[in-house]
């Protein structure tokens, strides 16, 4: 008893968590700048294909300038930072969708007669496929993985836990080109053209060993999720009103939901067109400058990307509205206006927790810890004595630790790129196995951070659904990912390991070995 009053007392709320490993960073950058502690970071010049070196120092927050800095970019930080702006905007539409009864009709047709494990697997496989759109996939599935488990009778908390596990131990896995594969492609096609210049890469070069990964791990995902998470996460009590009460679906539903699927089939279908290039009239939202497809759906020069987080929005609107249009549950211009707002409800902890996240990342960026280690971690693999199996081990361990200080694929792999491609080429190891090996790291330990932007939209709706007299704390939170981790640091090494060994092609024409 008294261990357990001792561990209630030094319980930290999140918000202090982040405060604390704030003030550690800004004493750290003061002590390490102290000592002159740097990097030479050697970068590929994009347009001349050289070498480019530049020297980078710790930032010392404890200063004239660092202080500066804290107090004139928080606000500004804050109201730039990813995950806000989307997070309301998505969370209207998800509001009128959950208000108007949508998402308890669907959710309780998809849940009803499905056992827990199908729903489980299913919800993995689209957390995993949904990278595809980057981290908005985060903004969107977090919130509604908690709403179908709670219309499911389970906690909602094992659904945000299974989902985010799904989304960051997926983060490398993709059979699909994304745009993020598509940017680190650009930057080894570079690094290899260094030592060859006549080596091409090819965007299918790594559809096999992506596509077997990716089933693989959205099953694994799933069974640690159903056989062993599910006992160690905290109860969750269901509402006795929810219990007494069977929800039925009538004629009033069904005409709702038919009336939805209808409206939001018809709007899905005017963007799809319009994201298919080479018909009459169609591929209007499309980047029309870049070369591969996946690039002209989500550059930054594109409609359908700039405007992405809207269009969710606006098809969740739809279907909500047309719903209760049908069912009756929207019934004037009040009902319609209150329900927009529904998932607005209790947000500000939310707004306060990505408040302080937002300061945590805007000052490890200033003070360049993140990337001195990370491009030391590199010079690591260009001075390792080794090849085959122990060199890619060693990349593989090494892309996990740096992903825990720089979270963004392309940041560190434009530091990491130039010094290991040209090292794994010379050891025999093609540049496609390279960003397969540096892909499958990033997905061990991304979920780990809270340096990783979204890690805070995860925290947020983990305490929103908490019903315990304590707060899930940070701590706490990054527990609950650990097996998923894991398991995925195992799985993935072996993968690759047997991979390597047999020589079986990672992609079409295109194997670990030259």
């Amino acid at each position: 008893m008294n261990v357990n009053k001792i561990k209630q007392k030094i319980t930290l709320h999140p918000i202090m968590t982040l405060l604390i490993i704030v003030g550690i960073i800004v004493i750290l950058s003061g002590i390490l700048s102290v000592f002159g502690v740097q990097a030479t970071i050697k970068k590929i010049n994009t347009t001349s294909l050289e070498y480019r070196t530049s020297i980078t120092e710790v930032s010392s927050l404890i200063s004239i300038s660092g202080l500066k800095y804290i107090f004139t970019s928080t606000v500004s930080n804050f109201v730039a930072f990813a995950p806000l702006s989307s997070l309301i905007i998505i969370l209207i539409g998800i509001g009128i969708m959950d208000k108007s009864g949508f998402l308890k009709t669907a959710f309780t047709l998809l849940t009803k007669k499905s056992k827990k494990n199908t729903v489980t697997f299913i919800l993995v496989l689209i957390s995993i496929l949904l990278g595809i759109i980057g981290d908005l996939s985060y903004i969107i599935l977090i919130p509604i993985s908690a709403i179908l488990f709670n219309y499911g009778k389970r906690n909602p908390s094992l659904g945000i836990i299974a989902t985010f596990a799904g989304l960051t131990c997926g983060t490398g896995i993709s059979f699909i080109l994304t745009s993020v594969d598509s940017s680190l492609l650009s930057l080894t096609q570079l690094a290899a053209n260094m030592v060859d210049p006549n080596y091409i890469i090819k965007t299918t070069s790594f559809v096999i060993i992506m596509s077997f990964t990716f089933l693989l791990l959205a099953f694994l995902i799933t069974e640690l999720t159903e056989k062993y998470l599910v006992y160690k996460i905290d109860k969750y009590e269901i509402e006795e009103t929810e219990v007494e009460e069977e929800f039925s679906i009538g004629k009033k539903e069904k005409k709702g939901l038919a009336l939805a699927i209808l409206a939001g089939s018809i709007y899905l279908l005017f963007f799809l067109y319009n994201i298919i290039p080479g018909l009459p009239l169609s591929g209007k939202l499309l980047d029309d400058s870049q070369i591969f497809y996946i690039d002209k759906l989500f550059s930054y020069n594109s409609f359908f990307s700039t405007g992405f987080v809207f269009i969710v929005t606006m098809f969740f609107i739809i279907l909500g509205f047309f719903y209760g249009i049908g069912a009756k549950t929207i019934k004037n211009n009040r009902d319609l206006c209150e329900d927009l707002g529904h998932s607005l409800d209790g947000i500000g902890k939310i707004l306060v927790l990505i408040f302080f996240s937002s300061i945590l990342i805007n000052i490890f960026k200033y003070t360049n810890i993140g990337t001195i280690v990370v491009t030391l971690l590199a010079n690591l693999v260009s001075k390792a004595p080794f090849t085959g199996i122990p060199l890619i081990a060693l990349l593989f361990l090494i892309t996990i630790i740096a992903t825990l200080f720089i979270p963004s694929s392309l940041a560190k792999w434009s530091i990491m790129s130039g010094t290991i491609i040209p090292v794994l080429i010379e050891a025999g190891i093609t540049p496609e196995f390279a960003q397969v090996i540096f892909r499958f790291g990033e997905s061990v330990s991304i979920g780990l951070t809270p340096l990783f932007s979204y890690f805070v939209v995860y925290l947020a709706f983990l305490e929103k659904y908490n019903q315990g007299k304590k707060s899930i704390h940070l701590l706490k939170a990054i527990k609950y990912q650990l097996p998923y981790a894991i398991m995925t640091f195992l799985v993935l090494l072996t993968i690759l390991i047997v991979w390597y060994i047999v020589g079986l092609p990672i992609g079409i024409g295109v194997y670990p070995s030259l």
